[in-house]
């Protein structure tokens, strides 16, 4: 039976990245997001390399939607390898009432549906006797990040996650690989309202491509956490040196406009 790459998030930026390295190293990939158009030309450029690629749009802040993506993903399929890759982010005060709609959104993307595909998948690839996890999230998740206050909590439990299961698993064919990058060259900063932030003007993106490849490399050797970028890495270790509060405070500076 061939081998299956699900990629949540797969209708662009990383999510694009990830089913490419996955058809070219000849693996049917699983593509899911909400917009059914643009999987579909995602699975056209995958199944141009040679392999198949099964589009399956989902809402994922939606539980009963997720459950429905992991039955129909695994119906007749061995899935080896699940990139949690869907994720989104707000901008803004956490006193912001209009947020809510869109907090909400990003946690049970963010972490429920992450969690609940985490859920489905172990046991599935205990009983392959190999595969892995790549869960996509952030440098974000290692300090608390005023103004985007939800969504660095989401990625902190995200890196949290995946550290803690990827040890249960220890002794198993199967590895968790939490990727962390910074700011990537993707849609993510206008969608989250962070075009003017200065974050952007401190750090220049890093090509998705470049990112994904790290990442996809990375966990296949069943690497715990990754984070692309020198840079990054100096940030993502600053928390254990620095005062948690003036971490914070520089956080608080960096993703806003000010």
């Amino acid at each position: 039976m061939a081998n299956w790459t699900l990629v949540t998030g797969a209708s662009e930026g990383l999510g694009v990245e990830f089913a490419h390295i996955a058809a070219k190293e000849k693996r049917n990939v699983i593509l899911t997001a909400r917009s059914k158009d643009k999987l579909e030309k995602v699975a056209e450029d995958v199944r141009a390399l040679g392999v198949e690629a099964l589009v399956i749009p989902a809402d994922l802040s939606d539980m009963t939607e997720v459950d429905r993506l992991w039955a129909e993903a695994t119906d007749g399929r061995s899935v080896d390898v699940l990139v949690n890759n869907a994720g989104l982010a707000s901008n803004g005060t956490f006193d912001d009432p209009e947020a809510w709609e869109r907090e909400t959104s990003s946690i049970n993307v963010n972490m429920l549906a992450l969690t609940r595909l985490m859920k489905l998948a172990v046991p599935h690839l205990k009983g392959l006797d190999k595969g892995r996890i790549l869960n996509v999230a952030s440098i974000a998740g290692f300090a608390p990040g005023p103004g985007m206050a939800v969504y660095c909590a989401t990625k902190a439990y995200v890196l949290s996650l995946s550290e803690a299961v990827g040890d249960e698993l220890k002794g198993t064919n199967v590895t968790v690989t939490a990727l962390c990058p910074g700011t990537t060259a993707t849609n993510f900063f206008e969608d989250a309202k962070m075009t003017d932030a200065t974050l952007l003007k401190v750090a220049k993106p890093m090509d998705a491509k470049t990112v994904a490849e790290l990442g996809w490399l990375e966990s296949r050797i069943g690497k715990p956490v990754v984070v692309p970028g020198a840079m990054n890495k100096v940030f993502s270790f600053l928390p254990r040196l620095v005062p948690r509060r003036l971490t914070t405070l520089i956080n608080g500076k960096i993703m806003n406009d000010h």
